[in-house]
């Protein structure tokens, strides 16, 4: 049918105008906001820094700047903050200072949740801090180019006008790591109250396939939306939301979930985007899901991108 015929999408020869061709692109560029917004995070550590001014700096949103770092560098940001806060702790410990204005120091005002904090990266507690002892050294992050072979991924680039959808969404935190607890809770939601066999009669044929959104451009308010594109009027108990027109380069993917959607996000991140000629665009990920089959899944992972520097 004719929603069939539209996810094959736009012919790889015709892109639209404005839209850089991802060949012999340096990524310099990218990797040095990166590094600047390294820099300003290290430079905060006292306390808690501004994800917004980080991701700024990164040329990003806050969401996509802590799923950035965390597929290139193995760790949820909060963790990695967490690791070189308990570094340096260790460090003034070791220079005499005291264990409550250390804890102050880093933004703990529980003792008890600083001790937890420090025991959990060196596995003593902060008061058996002292020459002599093995204390663990984490130095900070630094991303750097490196040249690797080329791994071809199939993609295509979709512009696609604004368009409705229908579903069930709950809030999503600033931290990533909530996420992968909530976004999980929603599904086992929408299973319960059968909420795909609602829906799949509803779908618009211009796109077709079951979505899972991530709202994370509007500020302070991040939501993650299950649900399907529709003009049909609102179901009771269910919510509209109106993804904006953008531009989103398209990867399909199939395997089971929800590994094999995980798996290709971080390739299409540390592979794909720092050498496509392309960033973040202010607009929602969204993941299709084109076949029900939790063990062997077909979907498509839908990045919003512009060009760098617009």
């Amino acid at each position: 049918g004719p929603g069939r015929e539209w996810l094959r999408g736009l012919p790889r020869r015709e892109w639209p105008r404005g839209l850089p061709r991802p060949q012999g692109v340096i990524k310099m560029d990218w990797v040095q906001r990166l590094n600047q917004a390294m820099d300003y995070l290290e430079g905060h550590l006292r306390g808690e820094p501004d994800y917004r001014e980080a991701a700024r700096l990164a040329g990003c949103s806050p969401y996509h700047f802590q799923r950035m770092f965390s597929y290139l560098a193995g760790m949820p940001l909060s963790e990695y903050l967490r690791r070189r806060r308990m570094a340096l702790a260790a460090e003034d410990l070791l220079a005499g200072e005291k264990v409550l204005e250390v804890a102050l120091k880093y933004g703990y005002d529980s003792p008890t949740a600083f001790n937890r904090a420090f025991q959990g990266v060196h596995g003593l507690p902060p008061s058996k801090a002292k020459a002599g002892v093995s204390l663990r050294a984490f130095p900070p992050i630094r991303f750097h180019v490196t040249i690797k072979g080329a791994v071809e991924m199939e993609y295509r680039i979709v512009k696609k006008e604004a368009f409705r959808v229908m579903g069930l969404s709950s809030p999503m935190s600033h931290n990533l790591e909530e996420n992968f607890r909530n976004v999980p809770a929603l599904w086992a939601r929408a299973a319960e109250e059968n909420l795909i066999q609602r829906l799949a009669p509803l779908m618009d044929p211009d796109m077709p396939g079951l979505l899972g959104i991530s709202d994370c451009g509007r500020e302070g308010e991040y939501r993650y939306f299950i649900a399907v594109a529709t003009s049909a009027p609102l179901s009771p108990g269910l919510e509209e939301f109106v993804v904006p027109a953008c531009t989103w380069a398209v990867f399909p993917g199939s395997g089971p979930m929800p590994q094999a959607v995980q798996e290709l996000e971080q390739r299409i991140v540390t592979q794909w985007l720092p050498d496509s000629g392309c960033e973040y665009a202010n607009a929602p990920d969204l993941e299709v899901y084109l076949s029900p089959d939790p063990q062997n899944a077909s979907f498509e992972v839908w990045l919003p991108v512009l060009p760098k520097g617009k």
